[in-house]
């Protein structure tokens, strides 16, 4: 079931974990209806997901910081 207030997005790229302990995932995912329909978005992420997966965002116009690779 999709609820009506959030936007689906593809997830397209799997950028790493984050998080004090690593319990979110950082991902990239393609915006697939609304105003900013197309749009890449990078998002954090808590639960198992994968490329290729269909999430509901309640926002898409915000974005995270990109990760740091050290």
């Amino acid at each position: 079931m999709i609820d009506d207030r959030g936007t689906p997005t593809e997830v397209i790229e799997i950028v790493g974990r984050t998080g004090m302990h690593g319990e979110s995932t950082q991902i990239k995912c393609r915006v697939l209806e609304g105003t900013n329909k197309g749009r890449i978005v990078t998002r954090n992420c808590r639960g198992a997901v994968k490329t290729g997966d269909v999430i509901v965002l309640l926002e898409t116009d915000r974005e995270v910081r990109k990760l740091l690779r050290r």
